[in-house]
This record gives C-alpha cells, sequence and structure tokens, in this order.
C-alpha cells in the first residue's frame, strides 16, 4: 500500500480508502452484514487505514455501526473519516449544516462507531440554507474540543471551498471522480493543489460499471437504483463497454483487471490524494488493493491517457 499526507492536517491515508456507502443497504441489493464485516477486516489487514461513512449511510446509521463494530481493538491503525450534513426523513434526504444539526449529528456518529473522536470530519454537502461560516465555525469548534482531528468537506465548488476555508482549517475535498466523469480536472483538482488540501475522490468505477463485468443488456435486481441510471443504458453503455475493450490488453499485460487499471489511472492523476473503492466483500477488497504498488510505462500511460481523453464529460 502507498500512503499521502491529508492536506496539512498532519494525517497520513493509504492512497487507497474503503468506502462504505455500498454496505449501508440503500440502493443496493444483495448486502450481507457479515461479509461487510469481513470486508471492513481484509481492508484493515491489508494496509488501507482510510475509512470513510457518513451518517447518512443507510437509513438510521447502519453504516457507522458496522464500522463501530469492525475497528473495535483496531482505532489506532486507522484514519477515520465520516460526514454531516445531510440526514434521512423516511425517504427523504435532508440538507442541512446548522450549527445545531451538526453538533447533534457528531455525538449520535461518536456513539455509533463507538469512539471518542473523528479523524476526518466532513460536511457532506453545500447547505444553501446555512452560512457557510456557521458550519465551518462548528467544526472548528469540535476541532478545538478534540472531537475531530481535520475538517473536510465533499461536493463543493471551488467557491464554495473557498468561502469555507475563510472561516476554517479545510484539509480535504471529497468530490466524484472516475474515467466518465472528470470536470474536477478543470478547477477542482488545481484549487486543491495550489491549496495543499487534500483531494479524496469516491466513485472511481462508478457503481461497478468501470469493472467491466456489467455486459450489454445487463439487469440489476429490482431496488437496485442503478437500472434507473442512464450510463448503464443504451448508447452511454455501448460506448463505455467499447472503451473499456480498449483498455483491456493493456491491462492484460500487467496481469490486472480492468478495474485495477481503472482504480490505478485515477490514483495517479495529480492531486488525487485517496481513492475510495466500496466493497462488500473481501474479495473486492483485496482486489482493490492491488491497483497500487505499481507503475504503468510511459507508453502505456499515454494509450490509457489517450483511451479515457474521448470519455470526459
Amino acid at each position: 500500500m502507498e500512503y499521502r499526507a491529508l492536506g496539512e492536517s498532519g494525517l497520513t491515508v493509504s492512497a487507497i480508502g474503503m468506502g462504505c456507502w455500498p454496505m449501508a443497504g440503500v440502493g443496493w441489493t444483495g448486502i450481507d452484514d457479515n461479509a461487510s464485516l469481513a470486508a471492513l477486516e481484509a481492508a484493515m489487514d491489508g494496509g488501507i487505514t482510510l475509512i470513510d461513512t457518513a451518517y447518512m449511510y443507510g437509513r438510521s446509521g447502519e453504516s457507522e455501526r458496522l464500522v463501530g463494530r469492525a475497528i473495535a481493538g483496531r482505532r489506532d491503525q486507522i484514519v477515520l473519516a465520516t460526514k454531516c450534513g445531510l440526514y434521512w426523513d423516511g425517504t427523504t434526504l435532508l440538507h442541512n449544516s446548522s450549527r445545531k444539526r451538526v453538533l447533534e449529528q457528531v455525538e449520535e456518529s461518536l456513539r455509533r462507531l463507538n469512539t471518542d473522536y473523528i479523524d476526518l470530519y466532513q460536511v457532506h454537502a453545500p447547505d444553501e440554507n446555512t452560512p457557510f461560516e456557521e458550519t465551518a465555525a462548528t467544526l472548528a469548534e469540535l476541532k478545538e474540543q478534540g472531537k475531530i482531528r481535520a475538517i473536510g468537506v465533499s461536493n463543493y465548488d471551488v467557491a464554495q471551498m473557498r468561502e469555507f476555508a475563510s472561516h476554517a482549517p479545510l484539509h480535504s475535498d471529497q468530490p466524484p471522480y472516475n474515467l466518465l466523469k472528470r470536470d474536477i480536472e478543470a478547477e477542482i483538482l488545481p484549487y486543491c493543489r495550489d491549496n495543499n488540501i487534500a483531494v479524496i475522490s469516491y466513485w472511481p468505477l462508478y457503481k461497478g460499471l468501470l469493472t467491466g463485468k456489467y455486459g450489454r443488456g445487463h439487469r440489476f435486481p429490482e431496488g437496485d437504483n442503478r437500472n434507473e441510471d442512464v450510463r448503464f443504458q443504451g448508447k452511454e453503455l455501448e460506448r463505455t463497454l467499447d472503451m473499456l475493450d480498449r483498455l483491456k490488453p493493456i491491462a492484460d499485460e500487467y496481469g490486472k483487471s480492468i478495474a485495477q487499471l481503472v482504480i490505478h489511472w485515477t490514483a495517479r492523476q495529480p492531486g488525487i490524494t485517496s481513492v475510495l473503492c466500496g466493497a462488500t466483500r473481501p474479495a473486492q477488497v483485496e482486489q482493490n488493493i492491488e491497483a497500487v504498488g505499481w507503475e504503468l510505462s510511459e507508453d502505456h500511460r499515454a494509450q490509457v491517457d489517450g483511451i479515457v481523453a474521448g470519455m470526459g464529460e
């Protein structure tokens, strides 16, 4: 495993992080708690130190509770990241990053995670109904109290990060980023590089689409939200599968899967600190870990970049 500094926080994280959204069971099917716990165990055994969850992963904190069970006795081995500002009201997802709500959520997260501090506490998404100054000041206060060690945001644009950072330290940003969604390369990545803000990217395999295991005409079980995603349908799917067919010979030359090549490419982009890879089974984690610790040749890197160049938004 490779390790990188988390901005100016003083923390170090693994280049591959464990994304814990799928194990929450919302929008996914076939989730088993015992398998998820085994996956978290495999991540820690394999050198993954960044474990990322959120208050709203699950209708009532299922993901945080699972993580809390998994890290018992191993708390000092990991950088524990969670998020605030989003929560479920039945099946409705609400934004609320007010001081009152953040202070309530952090206490609930601490209980679920069975810990007395959170390494990286992130605002899950911008809340336009709450002044950024209020949210930032609340997180700065939590940091001063020792309840959190570093402050991050997720799904913020540059103007929002700049405003937030004018009121509190900002150590990381968590945006979506993959071969199909590259818009952060225009402004967000350069801004974060220039200001030493770590970038923890999510969706490197775009819900499994970039693994290459879902062929033409594939349908997911009822209740899986990928059935409604246009990326998994029609011309969009055909275009992606054609790209993966072109990447496969390169992956084969290194004895890697398409998924490992895709994660490797993502982790090597300038400004990316860690890539969150979701998993619900140990075998998936072990495959993710093998995406780093090796290098593409310059020729192959140029080939991959050329193939990818035609897929950005």
